[in-house]
């Protein structure tokens, strides 16, 4: 009997331990994997949400995107955890007209998308809401929004909005500005400091950017954003406005500063 015993007891040892050896495998390659795509995010790329309007006509509300993470340079994966990112390579300016994604420069938790109107030394000023850098006129063109129109979200629609084929650097892209709203038509003159970015959005009257709240340091950066790769709506249901669930197919695929009737 005792042999049996004995017997028995080592074979359920040897099982025991066949099944720690199995487990601790499988945990190591689930936080092998883990740790891969958080580095591929940190690194390379990376999707965000829009979740607001301040992008409008450029980016719609319920738009996901794909932000180009090494765009200004290869980063030391998870260095921006600890303080700074470090790079490897780089890192290179932002060139006007990117639309960039960043930490919010007063609340560092919260992701922020705008496009960069303004470099470093650059002055920047708004008249009658002309934007002019460096004591020039943004080129803008009046443009027909009808087909903009069809995509704006709900709460937009009934505003009196004028769109312009707009340049900024080498980007060729849409804004929109609201002609009744009068608090955003000046901007008095700024000189963008060394290190630090003038930004903002492409939806003038509706977007909260370095007109309210200052410039964006470059290592606050996150990168460039390259293309919508899904595109769907979904009404709060707290919310006021009578907003339909919209899926937008049409939209997939399609790269930044892409709008209907616009050719780059």
């Amino acid at each position: 009997m005792s042999e049996v015993s004995e017997s028995n007891t080592s074979e359920n040892a040897e099982g025991s331990t066949k099944k720690k050896s199995k487990f601790f495998k499988e945990a190591k390659s689930i936080t092998l994997i883990i740790i891969l795509v958080l580095a591929f995010r940190s690194v390379f790329f990376e999707p965000f949400k829009i979740p607001s309007g301040s992008m409008i006509p450029t980016l719609l509300i319920g738009d996901f995107i794909l932000v180009n993470k090494f765009a200004y340079g290869f980063k030391v994966p998870f260095s921006q955890f600890f303080g700074d990112p470090i790079y490897i390579t780089g890192p290179n300016s932002p060139k006007r007209g990117d639309v960039i994604v960043f930490k919010y420069p007063q609340d560092t938790s919260l992701n922020y998308i705008k496009r960069v109107v303004g470099l470093p030394g650059d002055t920047v000023e708004v008249i009658d809401k002309v934007v002019y850098v460096n004591g020039q006129p943004l080129d803008a063109e009046s443009f027909e929004g009808e087909l903009v129109m069809k995509d704006m979200d709900e709460k937009f629609k009934n505003f009196n909005l004028r769109f312009y084929k707009a340049k900024t650097g080498d980007h060729v892209h849409l804004t929109q500005v609201h002609m009744d709203n009068v608090f955003l038509a000046d901007h008095p003159r700024e000189v963008v400091p060394e290190g630090h970015y003038f930004v903002m959005g492409d939806n003038r009257d509706f977007s909260s950017d370095s007109r309210r709240w200052g410039f964006v340091p470059f290592n606050y950066i996150k990168g460039e954003a390259m293309l919508v790769w899904f595109s769907m709506s979904v009404p709060f249901p707290w919310s006021d406005m009578e907003e339909d669930f919209t899926f937008r197919p049409w939209r997939i695929g399609t790269m930044i500063d892409d709008a209907p009737g616009l050719e780059n």
